[in-house]
């Protein structure tokens, strides 16, 4: 209870005089005196014609604590000139803005050095409060939305470190698809942001829904808006535009700095990340990686929701209906025409893949994936690779330079070629064509008429029956042979007749050894 409330108490309810008041409490009488005539003059004020609102404040009024008037203070450091100052300040960051240049904007403490370097005396926190005063906006409401089936999805790109089986730390790019009436969220991982990775995502989506949605919504992002015409106008890259027509989905793009326009999708990245990896980061390769990924998303979309009796499965099913249908697989794959040169190399993206060494010298067609490079030559596939991602690294197939290190087989061992083997084909090397070069060579050739698996086969079957003489012809011979069906094996038969004689070899061997 404050002073007010026990002064009038005691007036109206114990009947006491001020000067009674005035004794007990040490309070002047004028005081008290104001009290109790502000008390019964509020108390005039309340009858039953008064409004609801006014009579909640005089009834506040009468039980509030006293309110002091205090001498209002004069700011004399924060003048209409500083203010008039620091307003051009904010105006010259909305130019920067518009101009693209965001990130030179003069901050809080910028605005407080140029001040005073004019000669203006005044603290840091006045430019604080007064800047925050001068740009204040309301806060944001949010509309609860409600989508149809097969009308909306929502894509954006987030940033995924993880760490490789090197022990290296390397930088992805999370792509990610959520359907707004499904809540069916997709997504893959991919080298970088750019156009190719953009396009490969929606391609991959749409084949894995088995349509797409009428409407994509995206951010700002630079392989989506291609340019921005004033403040709130943009317009879309060319293959967007390309997408959009083949796909025949309406694009609409969220306001500057305003992820939350999508709804969904921007929930979703940082969901996504920490769901998936925020327990396993280490990975032999993005491959691997996506494999995982894979799994922990079929695991979300199986999730009942908490809004919904189904999961996102089972709502992606409901829509599919609604959904626009089933286009062929999008090409998103750049062309290029190179020249391989005298290492049997094209380049790509400043790193080195191997083509066969007859191709030398000649113009081939790559046809360049995120993920993946196919080399053609008069439209024949002549080489695929899995590509490599950073600078000047090499990524060499040793079966294409078979018919060159047959002429220079003392060149193998230190070749980048031996380096990148597959550590079978190794193995094989160490163990049976040590310093051979020239047969293992020949070998390599076997490999690539039969492959690793059929050669490494026909290499056990030889060890068994002959382990002191294992050679090319043998295992040519043995690979080529049990390609025929009409080829009858000791293995494959076990009758009474070749029993009988196996011994009988086995016992005269015995006797020739006595």
């Amino acid at each position: 209870m404050n002073q007010k409330q026990d002064i009038i108490l005691k007036h109206i309810r114990e009947g006491k005089s001020q000067r009674q008041i005035s004794k007990e409490t040490g309070i002047c009488r004028e005081t008290i005196r104001k009290y109790v005539r502000d008390y019964e003059n509020k108390l005039i004020e309340v009858n039953d014609d008064l409004g609801e609102i006014d009579k909640i404040n005089i009834i506040n009024d009468i039980t509030s604590k006293p309110k002091y008037i205090s001498s209002p203070r004069v700011k004399k450091a924060l003048t209409d000139e500083v203010i008039e100052r620091l307003k051009q300040f904010l105006r010259e960051n909305e130019q920067k803005r518009l101009s693209g240049l965001s990130k030179q904007q003069k901050k809080k403490i910028d605005m407080y050095e140029v001040l005073l370097e004019e000669g203006y005396n005044i603290s840091y926190p006045s430019v604080v409060n007064a800047v925050n005063s001068i740009e204040r906006k309301k806060r944001e409401a949010y509309i609860r939305q409600e989508y149809s089936p097969g009308d909306i999805v929502e894509f954006d790109f987030g940033v995924v470190k993880l760490q490789m089986n090197d022990g290296t730390i390397k930088e992805f790019q999370l792509a990610v698809f959520t359907a707004a009436y499904s809540n069916y969220r997709w997504a893959r991982l991919f080298p970088k942001q750019n156009t190719g990775c953009f396009l490969e995502a929606h391609a991959s989506f749409f084949k894995h829904i088995k349509g797409n949605h009428r409407t994509v919504v995206y951010d700002n992002t630079r392989v989506a808006v291609g340019k921005f015409v004033g403040h709130t106008e943009k317009e879309p890259t060319d293959a967007l535009l390309k997408l959009s027509l083949y796909y025949k989905f309406r694009f609409r793009f969220c306001n500057a700095y305003s992820g939350n326009e999508k709804g969904h999708v921007e929930r979703s990245v940082e969901f996504i990340r920490r769901k998936a990896f925020s327990r396993e980061h280490t990975f032999i390769s993005l491959n691997e990686a996506n494999a995982y990924l894979d799994e922990v998303l079929n695991k979300l979309n199986s999730r009942t929701l908490s809004n919904s009796n189904k999961s996102p499965f089972q709502l992606l099913d409901d829509e599919r209906e609604y959904l626009l249908p089933d286009m062929p697989l999008y090409e998103t794959a750049s062309i290029s025409d190179l020249r391989v040169n005298k290492y049997s190399t094209i380049m790509v993206d400043s790193c080195y893949y191997s083509v066969p060494d007859d191709y030398v010298g000649t113009m081939v067609r790559c046809k360049i994936y995120t993920t993946k490079i196919l080399v053609f030559y008069n439209k024949k596939e002549i080489a695929a690779h899995d590509k490599v991602y950073g600078m000047n690294l090499w990524h060499i197939d040793i079966m294409h330079y078979a018919k060159t290190l047959f002429r220079k087989p003392k060149a193998l061992i230190n070749s980048t070629a031996f380096n990148q083997m597959d550590n079978m084909l190794k193995e094989i090397y160490s163990k049976y064509f040590n310093s051979n070069e020239r047969d293992f060579v020949k070998l390599i050739e076997l490999v690539g008429n039969y492959g690793l698996v059929t050669v490494n086969n026909a290499i056990k079957n030889l060890q068994e029956v002959c382990p002191t003489n294992i050679s090319i012809d043998k295992i040519e011979f043995i690979c080529s042979r049990k390609d025929d069906p009409k080829i009858i094996y000791l293995e494959d038969n076990d009758d009474e007749i070749m029993n009988n004689s196996l011994n009988i070899l086995n016992e005269f061997n015995s006797l020739l050894k006595q």
